[in-house]
């Protein structure tokens, strides 16, 4: 249960100003759980094939869950005429030992400021872009296959794996079922405008039983302006923010896309539906990830296996979820994704299957189990036989890899 942390009506001693009908509230949640995964990389041999073996583990639910544990403050003020201003700071948090999420960012979730009126809402700060905000909710990660039922690594973000910094934000009242919206993040180069800058456009319409959402998201540079936004990222060229090709003494990270650094430009482009059919939901969602101008190392980030060109990743869903009674729920879904690179016959196919349920013990805890399965074939970005990449979760030592999950969601 949300708890009202201060009412702030004529009583503020900092400012001695009266505030009627403003407030500021507490919430959060923790998603704990235990997760048995098959083949996750130790460390690469020196002939550069993965190690790894079997392992039990208790994860936060942002690792391995439906939802990463957080804690976070939003307040709104009344400023007469239909106005308001409002803030939210969210941290994300590691509920098993207690540190910080997102690369150790204090308010790594969320941190913005802003105005809400007849026209929208404009915001300004560390922001989600508009393909979560539009696209996201109608995919199996934000239903129950949670982020390690998301897309391999998370190539399109729909698990929310990143944010933007220094971004303007507008969202649009609601028309007749519709509303969009878009978000620009400057890149703050001196002498190079275009540097490093991201934007992204969005829409949601629902009407009845249909709903559907459309986005797209454009990062120039995205070693850095897309995946380089928490504290512990590089701001150098030569460093790969992306991911690793791992070593002797440590996994692989994000082996699906990590090898494409060096991209002059990132493009992502999603659509997705659901219709609900009496207690059905179906759902039926595509991306589109694309890696433009490959080998740009002055300005974006290493290159280690010489690509030029592009790289694409076209990657259909399907879903479905059962309400079996107000408190009990099922899901499934089927996910297929290809990469394809200018220049080379062969890329990389993902087959991932995932399922899962839902019991509420009240309207502020859930118990859950989630099962997820991948497989990999062909040549991954890291110029290797590839390797299943379950999001969240450490790499498989082969071409498979499986997860189970028991856990307890609680919201406050």
């Amino acid at each position: 249960m949300k708890k009202m942390l201060v009412a702030v009506a004529g009583t503020c001693a900092f400012t001695g100003v009266a505030r009627a009908q403003s407030s500021v509230t507490l919430y959060g949640l923790i998603d704990a759980g235990v997760n048995y995964t098959t083949s996750v990389q130790t460390s690469r041999a020196t002939n550069g094939s993965p190690r790894g073996g079997s392992q039990f583990a208790m994860l936060d639910g942002g690792l391995g869950g439906l939802s990463g544990s957080r804690w976070g403050l939003k307040g709104v003020e009344d400023l007469g005429g239909g106005w308001k201003a409002l803030f939210q700071l969210e941290s994300g948090l590691n509920f098993n030992n207690g540190t910080l999420g997102q690369g150790g960012a204090m308010f790594g979730r969320q941190a913005f400021v802003g105005l809400s009126g007849s026209p929208g809402t404009l915001t300004f700060g560390r922001q989600y872009d508009s393909v979560r905000d539009f696209v996201q909710s109608y995919t199996a990660t934000a239903q129950l296959g949670g982020v390690i039922g998301a897309r391999p690594d998370d190539l399109d973000n729909l698990a929310n794996s990143r944010r933007v910094n220094n971004a303007i934000k507008y969202t649009s009242p609601k028309f007749n079922g519709l509303t969009f919206g878009g978000l620009y993040s400057m890149g703050g180069i001196a002498g190079a405008p275009g540097r490093n800058q991201l934007w992204s456009l969005g829409l949601n319409y629902e009407n009845g039983a249909f709903a559907f959402g459309g986005a797209y998201l454009n990062a120039r540079n995205p070693n850095f302006s897309y995946f380089g936004t928490n504290p512990n990222a590089s701001a150098s060229v030569t460093s790969n923010n992306m991911g690793s090709a791992g070593s002797p003494a440590s996994p692989q990270y994000n082996p699906v896309y990590a090898g494409f650094a060096s991209a002059h430009t990132m493009e992502i482009f999603g659509a997705a539906t659901t219709y609900n059919i009496g207690n059905f939901t179906l759902g039926v969602n595509y991306t589109y990830t694309r890696f433009d101008n490959l080998g740009d190392t002055e300005t974006s980030g290493p290159n280690p296996y010489h690509y030029s060109g592009e790289a694409i990743f076209s990657s259909p869903e399907v879903n479905i979820q059962y309400q079996v009674n107000p408190a009990l729920r099922l899901g499934a879904s089927y996910n297929y994704t290809h990469l394809s690179r200018a220049n080379y016959d062969n890329g990389a196919t993902y087959n991932q299957y995932s399922a899962g349920a839902s019991y509420a013990l009240s309207k502020a805890t859930v118990i859950y189990g989630v099962a997820v399965y991948q497989s990999a074939s062909g040549t991954d970005s890291l110029n290797q036989p590839a390797v299943a990449s379950l999001d969240g979760l450490t790499p498989s030592a082969t071409s498979h890899q499986a997860s189970f999950r028991l856990g307890l969601r609680h919201y406050f």
